[in-house]
């Protein structure tokens, strides 16, 4: 079987869509947060309060997991430029595994967050 390689430009295309991706996510939660902002002086209804609560909790959290990520994903770039400067094109078995296990987080991360807009929106469309 013929070993497969792996180059450091693709994994540095698929790091610059991520990036991306999380910088709209991070754009994101100042949106929702600016409604969540509105919504707390149109109501006063405790259930409605305790929903704002726990979608503002779920923004902060999201915000942190973003921050995490692209923490992380700037660890393993400096990474991969240290084997470029080593004229090291393709990459080894253990960056591919840390690539390939960010690549599963970012998967998790990205349905985790779906599913959080999609409970907010259907949140806004019962109280707007």
């Amino acid at each position: 079987m013929e070993k497969q390689i792996i180059y450091n430009s693709n994994l540095h295309f698929e790091h610059e869509i991520w990036r991306r991706e999380l910088f709209f996510w991070q754009d994101e939660l100042i949106i929702f947060n600016n409604r969540l902002s509105e919504l707390v002086t149109r109501w006063t209804k405790k259930e409605v309060l305790k929903q704002l609560d726990h979608f503002q909790n779920e923004f902060i959290l999201h915000g942190g997991v973003i921050e995490d990520l692209l923490e992380e994903m700037e660890i393993h770039e400096s990474r991969m430029a240290d084997q470029d400067l080593l004229s090291h094109d393709a990459m080894d078995t253990m960056m591919v595994k840390k690539h390939m296990e960010f690549r599963k987080k970012m998967e998790i991360q990205e349905e985790i967050y779906t599913a959080l807009k999609r409970e907010f929106f259907r949140f806004l469309t019962k109280h707007l």
